[in-house]
């Protein structure tokens, strides 16, 4: 593993790693229940992908934030844009007849 020279410790028997320490992502492991055939099947796409399966599941989960981050943006500028609507350039007509004129 690499570490970055300021990162590293002099002292060989312990190293503590302290939680705010940008040197070290913090990763929390977790546990999944999901269906013993269904867990074969995501090996084999693991293998096929030639990484791991907690690899590939933290790509896709980080990806969906991503996506997730990137659309609420783009609905916001969306939602603004409404807000403060369109000049088409129509004029309402000056009576009822104008309007219903054929």
């Amino acid at each position: 593993m690499f570490v970055p020279y300021h990162c590293q410790w002099s002292h060989l028997a312990r190293i503590i790693v302290p939680h705010d320490n940008p040197c070290y992502p913090m990763k929390t492991n977790i546990t999944l229940k999901l269906d013993s055939d269904l867990l074969r099947q995501i090996k084999i796409l693991a293998a096929e992908a030639d990484t791991s399966v907690s690899a590939m599941l933290a790509k896709r989960l980080e990806e969906m934030v991503r996506e997730r981050k990137t659309f609420t943006r783009a609905k916001k500028r969306a939602l603004a844009r409404l807000r403060q609507g369109m000049d088409l350039g129509w004029t309402p007509p000056e009576s009822r007849d104008d309007l219903h004129e054929r």
